[in-house]
């Protein structure tokens, strides 16, 4: 599904140039997917870049032995700057790119990406700009490994997906948790368990309630 210049223009009207808008309007693919729809695994070439319009996508790594780390999130108007570099040097994906929730997103053939960064100023400085903001997340996701405790990086995690949906419950399972910080289920029921008896998340079944955010 193809969008009108008129809709790209509220989106993008104050980041992209009019002859870029145009482009996209014939070449960008317009897509609605629900929670858990995969965009992108791990080892399969890159055919097309997601720019989201609205809604998340969480962005996963796995190691050798298939377990998956979180490395950041996608929100409104952003792109994936690893996909951006697959697709530039032509290899394999090495994230798995998942939705969060129900996401709108328009998808960009990767032919048009080093054909635009030539062609369209307000392009390339997208480009740019997507790669400082994962380097930045990437960042803060090195700090939490490297200097908090796995309960602090629990909190932080829920904070962000509250800060991310707009809300304080979510339908997730602790292996789900786990796979995002790279533990297991049982360490994550565990440091829950006694985050809920701190007055910190209050827990039902595959449901996990934040509460006292401003403490987060």
């Amino acid at each position: 599904m193809k969008l009108d210049i008129q809709t790209l223009q509220g989106h993008f009207g104050n980041l992209f140039e009019a002859n870029l808008l145009q482009e996209l309007s014939q070449v960008g693919n317009y897509m609605e997917v629900e929670e858990g729809f995969t965009l992108m695994r791990s080892g399969g070439y890159i055919r097309s870049i997601p720019i989201l319009l609205n809604g998340s996508v969480k962005i996963l790594r796995a190691d050798s032995e298939g377990r998956e780390a979180l490395l950041y999130y996608l929100g409104g108007l952003d792109s994936c700057a690893m996909s951006l570099t697959c697709c530039l040097d032509q290899r394999p994906s090495e994230i798995t790119a998942i939705a969060d929730e129900k996401t709108k997103l328009i998808s960009i053939p990767v032919e048009k990406i080093d054909e635009w960064i030539s062609k369209y100023s307000t392009w390339k400085q997208f480009v740019f700009s997507t790669y400082q903001k994962r380097f930045d997340d990437l960042l803060g996701a090195i700090d939490q490994i490297a200097f908090h405790k796995l309960d602090e990086r629990l909190l932080g995690l829920l904070n962000r997906k509250s800060k991310q949906c707009g809300c304080n419950v979510f339908n997730i399972t602790h292996e789900e948790l786990g796979q995002e910080l790279a533990t297991s289920r049982e360490v994550v029921s565990r440091l829950l368990k006694q985050l809920e008896r701190l007055g910190r998340v209050k827990l039902s079944r595959n449901k996990i309630e934040l509460l006292n955010t401003d403490k987060v």
